[in-house]
């Protein structure tokens, strides 16, 4: 098994499932994080921007592909793994779902933007079905594309969840979005769980891969208890957050206007039936808890940018004063 990238997060997850199996596996990384992480592993350090000749040589049956982003740098992978290797495996995300649509896997996603267009975060869903495409362009029917959610779980390198939780660390009453808002949460640990066993079974086609369907109210009940957080919850409208520019999922504690649910009810029954299981909310968070005390989360450039939407400790008081003054 070739894992592009597979030191962080997701990646880091998949490795380990992997080693955990006894398959051989080969990480191709920069080399800026995690070097050496895998003893077992072998390494090969390279970017996938620049030479690719290192992997020459080598035979897989199988390349995880945990960090392709932009359609031009992923076809030159897969062109280049192309004649030496059985199978890809990419990992796209629910994003490529209109956020107003369905989102079971046959139903429309965006459309790819221009080639020129290589602004990942303001593109990310439409960037994803380009590479999607190229992919298969390239494999054809030696296909795997899994289209995580929110993924969550220690080494979490964009921290929607540990600013969660680490806002209900703090005393004193918490906002929060629409109490009757459906959230989806996935546990990276069960993300690469499933891809490496799909990858062992031949598993071909497109994938959604996300939670089961829960409760804001349970979600951030299990977050105070494991905090224990004795402060009140206080619930706040779609309307005044929109109105007070809160941003979606980054602002408050993955809160989406009640037209995005679709983006908390995603259809993962395919993935279900080839043994997707979950791990327990409680486990996550606990696990979550435990790795944040031992060591702060290391952000890359899209979680160093969404933690400037999160909401600070300031502006959630006058939030909450402003709620209380209207009521």
């Amino acid at each position: 098994m070739l894992v592009l990238g597979g030191t962080r997060f997701v990646g880091r997850h998949l490795v380990e499932a992997a080693l955990a199996n006894g398959h051989r596996v080969t990480l191709f990384h920069r080399g800026r994080s995690g070097r050496g992480l895998f003893p077992a592993a072998e390494e090969i350090l390279g970017d996938r921007e620049g030479s690719l000749e290192d992997l020459k040589g080598h035979r897989f049956d199988v390349v995880f592909d945990t960090a392709g982003y932009l359609p031009r740098l992923v076809r030159r992978s897969a062109e280049a793994l192309r004649p030496s290797t059985g199978a890809y495996v990419f990992v796209s995300s629910v994003s490529v779902y209109p956020q107003l649509s369905a989102t079971g896997e046959d139903d429309p996603v965006h459309e790819p933007p221009p080639p020129e267009v290589e602004d990942i975060l303001p593109n990310y869903g439409p960037l994803k079905v380009g590479c999607e495409r190229v992919v298969g362009d390239v494999f054809g029917d030696d296909v795997l594309v899994v289209r995580p959610g929110f993924v969550v779980g220690p080494h979490d390198t964009i921290p929607r969840l540990p600013h969660l939780l680490e806002r209900f660390r703090s005393p004193g009453e918490r906002l929060a979005g629409r109490s009757g808002q459906p959230v989806q949460l996935i546990d990276a640990r069960d993300l690469g769980a499933w891809m490496v066993r799909a990858a062992e079974e031949g598993a071909r086609g497109t994938f959604n891969l996300v939670g089961s369907v829960l409760s804001m109210e349970r979600l951030l009940d299990t977050v105070r208890d494991a905090t224990g957080h004795d402060g009140g919850v206080v619930w706040a409208p779609d309307e005044f957050l929109v109105e007070h520019q809160v941003a979606p999922v980054e602002g408050l504690a993955y809160w989406v206007p009640s037209v995005a649910d679709p983006l908390m009810r995603v259809d993962a029954s395919r993935a279900l039936a080839r043994g997707l299981a979950h791990t327990p909310l409680e486990n996550t968070i606990a696990d979550t808890l435990a790795w944040l005390g031992r060591e702060a989360p290391r952000l890359d450039s899209a979680g160093t940018h969404l933690a400037g939407l999160q909401l600070g400790p300031e502006r959630e008081r006058e939030l909450l004063a402003e709620l209380r003054r209207r009521t």
